[in-house]
Parts: C-alpha cells; structure tokens; sequence
C-alpha cells in the first residue's frame, strides 16, 4: 500500500465533527425558519435591552426617593422640597400631589376636615398608581416574550419538520440522513424560543415583585404625610 493509500484510508476513516455549529443551522434552515429565528432573537435583545435599563431605573428611583423622603421629614420647607424636587422623583410627586390638594381644600376656610382628608388621600394614591404604572409601563412586553416566544419558537419547529417530511417524499427516501438536517434546524427554532423566554418570565416575575414593594413603599410614606396633613386640620 503506497503513501498515497494510507492518506486516503486515514481521510476517511477521520471521525467527522460532532459539534452544532448554529450559525450553519440557521443559514441551512427553511426561510420560514429564518424569519421565526431572527424574530426571536431580536425579542430576546429586546428583552435584556428592558432588563438592564429596568434595573438602572429602578436602582435610581429608589435611592432618589430615600434620599428625599429623608430630608423631606427634617426639612423646616416640606412644601417647597417637594415642589422643587418632584421632577425627577417619585416620593416627591406623591408628597407634592397631597400638598397641592391639601392648599385647594384649605384655601378657603376648612368646611368639611373629614372631607378634605379624603381627598388629600384620594391625590396620593392616584399619584402612587401613576408612578407604580410609569414603571411597569415596559414589563408587559416581558410577559408576552415569556407567553408567546415558546409557541413562536415550535410553530418554526413544526414548519421545518413538515419540510423534512416533504423533502422524504420528493427524494424517495425515508433514511435519517435525510430528515435529520431539517429536523435539526427545525429544533433549533424552539431552542431560540426557550432562550428569549425564560429570562423574560424571570425579569418579569422579579421586576413585578420590585415594582409591588416600591409600590407599598410609596403608599406608607403617603400614609405618614396624609397624617400630618390631618394633624394640621384638626388645628385649623
């Protein structure tokens, strides 16, 4: 046997690569395929692009409202606080929303303490839902991706497996060589499903829990400044 018949015998005897490549996946699979792929992957940007701007938001949001509910309490000026800063901060809209109230009811004379107490209360919580809904405006796009991305996902699966049974019939063929390819690249579809889901379904659930407590949070603060509005119209 010369040199030339030891290369060949080796060539073909290598064991061939049993890694997936998934840019090869994607590029040998049905164009139906393709586009669920693409359009997965670009939930799943979309989804971690919501999950690191939600965190940094909701890190400020919270340390700007200790900061102030902080020095609103020490301040001599709780009125002027709170109207200077409730541009950019969600206790301060809350505080300034009971105040405004407070000023409207109280401009004329106290008639009714019960009343205008009411509606001092009423003007906080509507802020509070107002902030709560500002910062869960874009969760629901999470819940979706997390619902949706899965049966997206396994309707491009059920189409590449369809394709791969259609090639059996054209081809006359009904070895595993055939279909496998396909029913590879169909399967991948549904990998992409699971990859921009799952991370949506947590980031949800746990940004919800955030969004829950910073909720109860601003509610007890409002509760406090709806207090000390009560003590002044008692003295009024």
């Amino acid at each position: 046997m010369n040199s030339l018949s030891l290369f060949a015998l080796a060539e073909t005897a290598a064991p061939h690569s049993t890694k997936l490549d998934p840019l090869q996946l994607f590029i040998d699979a049905d164009i139906v395929v393709q586009v669920v792929i693409v359009g997965l992957l670009a939930a799943s940007i979309s989804v971690w692009t919501i999950i690191i701007a939600f965190s940094m938001t909701m890190g400020r949001t919270k340390k700007a409202s200790a900061e102030f509910e902080q020095e609103f309490w020490t301040s001599s000026d709780a009125e002027s606080l709170a109207t200077r800063s409730k541009g950019d901060n969600a206790s301060a809209r809350v505080a300034a929303a009971g105040i405004a109230e407070f000023r409207r009811s109280t401009k004329g004379g106290v008639k009714d303490r019960v009343a205008t107490s009411s509606r001092i209360a009423q003007a906080m919580e509507g802020q509070i839902a107002v902030e709560a809904d500002r910062l869960a405006e874009r969760l629901n796009f999470l819940a979706t991706t997390g619902s949706v991305a899965p049966f997206v996902g396994l309707f491009g699966t059920v189409w590449g497996i369809m394709n791969s049974f259609f090639q059996i019939g054209m081809q006359n063929n009904s070895s595993l060589a055939v279909v496998a390819p396909g029913i590879s690249e169909a399967l991948f579809a549904t990998a992409i499903g699971l990859f921009a889901a799952i991370p949506a379904v947590i980031a949800y659930n746990r940004f919800s829990h955030n969004v829950d407590r910073f909720e109860a949070r601003l509610q007890r603060f409002a509760d406090r400044v709806h207090a000390q509005s009560s003590r002044q119209l008692e003295g009024a």
